[in-house]
């Protein structure tokens, strides 16, 4: 087989990952504030933990490189702030609906002011995710063209914690809206960013992709999600759910996100 096509397909299958973790998002036909609660909890726990214990690193090792030890801890760390800072612009940028920081009804279904925050949310995460999955895919496909056998291992770890992303996309979009269509094609979509990734990659950005590139963007989507994660999903998941319930939501997103990582050692 062509590596090149081998290569782009090994990237294809683990973005598209993203899609299976949004079918969790339908397992419940009735409101359940609680699998909400927990569910936005796992998304959390899945964005925090890979956010300091992968990006944050692996953004150190890249900026490490060109920088040296101390001026590239200086960069990223910069960076990681400089993610939170453009996240909080854009959050304040965009309208937010009455009391967005106050769920109502939340023993029933949610009711407008609600529905609206959740579908916000979920879109914020997509986008995270997405700016994510971006450098991630180029880094599976250029992988995968050096190594085929050391690339079907990347993506298949890849595909396992692309899953619970899927969930924290899929999962507040579904409650805002009742539409699984919506909420499964949110989620794809931010999986396609890997594939898309690894063809502007290939095609563009091969020749001036460097280190430092790399660094930066990862320690700026570190920022976002964390941002994202403090900011949207735990809130939510506290005033829809029991404080055990979102806290073991995001114990059981840790854990998940720390096993698929152990694949990739």
């Amino acid at each position: 087989m062509n590596p090149v096509l081998f290569a782009f397909g090994l990237t294809l299958f683990a973005g598209l990952a993203t899609g299976i973790g949004s079918t969790l998002a339908f397992v419940s036909k009735k409101f359940n504030p609680k699998f909400l609660s927990g569910a936005l909890g796992f998304s959390a726990g899945v964005m925090i933990y890979i956010s300091f214990i992968e990006l944050f690193v692996q953004a150190r090792e890249s900026l490490t490189i060109p920088f040296g030890t101390t001026k590239g801890y200086w960069i990223t760390t910069i960076a990681f702030f400089s993610g939170i800072a453009i996240i909080a612009i854009i959050d304040k940028l965009i309208p937010s609906y009455e009391n967005p920081h106050e769920i109502k009804n939340i023993t029933g279904t949610p009711d407008e002011a609600s529905k609206k925050r959740l579908l916000r949310m979920g879109v914020f995460s997509a986008l995270a995710i997405a700016i994510h999955n971006f450098p991630e895919g180029l880094a599976t496909f250029m992988g995968a063209l050096s190594d085929p056998t050391l690339g079907i291992s990347i993506a298949v770890a890849i595909a396992i914690h692309n899953i619970p992303e899927g969930v924290a996309v899929s999962v507040p979009i579904y409650y805002a809206t009742k539409n699984k269509k919506k909420a499964f094609w949110f989620s794809f979509a931010s999986g396609l960013a890997e594939p898309v990734g690894a063809l502007i990659g290939y095609f563009i950005l091969r020749n001036i992709f460097s280190d430092s590139t790399f660094g930066v963007i990862f320690a700026g989507v570190a920022g976002i999600m964390v941002y994202i994660s403090l900011d949207e999903l735990l809130p939510t998941a506290e005033e829809y759910g029991e404080h055990h319930i979102a806290i073991g939501g995001l114990i059981a997103g840790m854990i998940v996100m720390a096993f698929s990582l152990l694949m990739l050692a």
